[in-house]
């Protein structure tokens, strides 16, 4: 699981981290063609044109990439005339790759990439708008979570219908709550809870919540509750940094807080963290919701998730989303375009078993609908998809989001102040901001 994860989560740190996920993206397709061809269908409700072939890019390489291919292959049983074939990349090697692919034909036609990474790929016209694809398939913000159905914008055009949502979640140790003397069917909720709670655990000795000073978990922690306090990572337009605010130089003490109470070893490992938590040397873990069939795995582990507790003002949690769009290649196919809007729409509207992979599905039939209810776990988190904090629409942030997550670990771990920090790393970001503008004229 670890290498998996690994793996997988450095993808989802290279656009923001937060929030978090990944976009079907079909390539090969063209741009500003309207696909109305003479094979285009109903608008990809289906398909009655020729045989045609797709092949699919993603990055999936834990266990939610069999799951991924068991749908495709039901797919493909489906639909006698569509064939999608799917290769699978690490997640950097895929984003790395595809810009090139694409540009010279020998790109997917449908392929895989997180919400986080979106404006990145418009500002670079690797990617077209799918205004076109909602409005064929009759979907509209009422259809999904306003928060996941936003973040599928880039100056106000649409590049990305989103299939999910993976958040930060918050993973409670039942035994070690129950040595503690703490109600283990009871996590804590509030600031005060959290503190009460881990004062208790702390007279057992235990140390019970650690922080983690790497991106994941931390910065993701830190990412969460500097939006509970009410902050932002960046201003509306993502012009400026703004993680050196009151309410970040708050949020980013109250952790650093932790360690200094004793609540928290210093300088913990990367995964030291989870690692604790599965063999009962902590109580809380906040993880993201992937972890949940891991820990299904761990029949010694007595656990639960739950939303992450309200330690600031307002409830916010880190998350990401797969997103479906569509690759500006050299070439035209309208067969192509439509049979890639089918699987697009079936994919979307079989999004159920997709959670089962550990995510939340972002259309609101299938959240409502009585298969998710019983994905207990998974459905705990579900109340986060009303306010995740998603990554802004802006292009480039990868490299600032690096940033924003050394500027917490240098606080974390005790190098400079939280002030001193978050100040020396907004100086810092607001120079790649401002190369960002130059370098994608936006």
């Amino acid at each position: 699981m670890i290498h998996n994860e690994m793996s997988r989560r450095r993808l989802l740190g290279l656009g923001l981290g937060l929030g978090a996920a990944a976009t079907l993206t079909l390539a090969g397709c063209g741009g500003d063609d309207d696909s109305s061809g003479p094979a285009a269908g109903n608008g990809g409700k289906d398909y009655t044109g020729p045989k045609v072939d797709l092949k699919l890019w993603n990055g999936f390489t834990g266990g939610d990439g069999d799951i991924f291919k068991a749908l495709v292959n039901q797919f493909n049983t489906e639909h006698q005339n569509i064939a999608v074939s799917v290769a699978t990349y690490q997640w950097e090697d895929y984003y790395s790759k595809l810009p090139g692919a694409a540009s010279s034909g020998n790109g997917p036609d449908v392929a895989v990439m997180h919400m986080d990474q979106l404006a990145t790929f418009a500002a670079r016209g690797v990617i077209t708008e799918l205004d076109d694809v909602a409005k064929a398939l009759e979907l509209s913000e009422s259809d999904f979570a306003p928060t996941v159905w936003q973040g599928g914008l880039y100056h106000d055009k649409r590049y990305g219908i989103p299939l999910d949502m993976h958040p930060l979640g918050f993973y409670y140790n039942k035994a070690v709550m129950r040595k503690a003397g703490l109600d283990p069917d009871k996590p804590p909720t509030t600031r005060d809870e959290y503190t009460a709670a881990l004062t208790e655990l702390k007279k057992s000795g235990v140390q019970g919540f650690w922080v983690s000073p790497f991106q994941f978990t931390g910065g993701m922690t830190f990412y969460s509750v500097l939006h509970q306090w009410g902050g932002s990572v960046f201003d509306a337009g993502a012009t400026r940094a703004t993680f050196n605010s009151d309410p970040a130089v708050e949020a980013c003490t109250w952790l650093v807080d932790i360690i200094k109470q004793g609540n928290s070893p210093a300088n913990v490992g990367q995964d030291a963290d989870y690692l604790a938590f599965k063999s009962g040397k902590n109580a809380f873990n906040w993880n993201g919701i992937w972890q949940i069939n891991d820990l299904k795995k761990s029949p010694d582990t007595q656990w639960g998730v739950a939303p992450l507790p309200q330690i600031g003002s307002r409830p916010a949690a880190w998350a990401n989303s797969h997103n479906f769009t569509i690759v500006k290649g050299r070439t035209t196919d309208a067969n192509k375009v439509s049979a890639a809007k089918v699987f697009i729409n079936w994919l979307s509207q079989h999004s159920l078993d997709w959670a089962k992979g550990g995510q939340v599905p972002a259309r609101k039939s299938v959240r409502e609908d009585a298969g998710f209810t019983a994905l207990t776990e998974v459905n705990a988190l579900a109340p986060e998809l009303e306010y995740a904090a998603f990554p802004p629409a802006a292009p480039g942030l990868g490299e600032v989001m690096t940033t924003f997550y050394t500027s917490f670990n240098e606080a974390a771990l005790g190098k400079k102040s939280p002030k001193h920090a978050l100040d020396d790393g907004v100086a810092k970001a607001n120079k790649q901001l401002e190369d960002n503008r130059k370098k994608y004229g936006s």
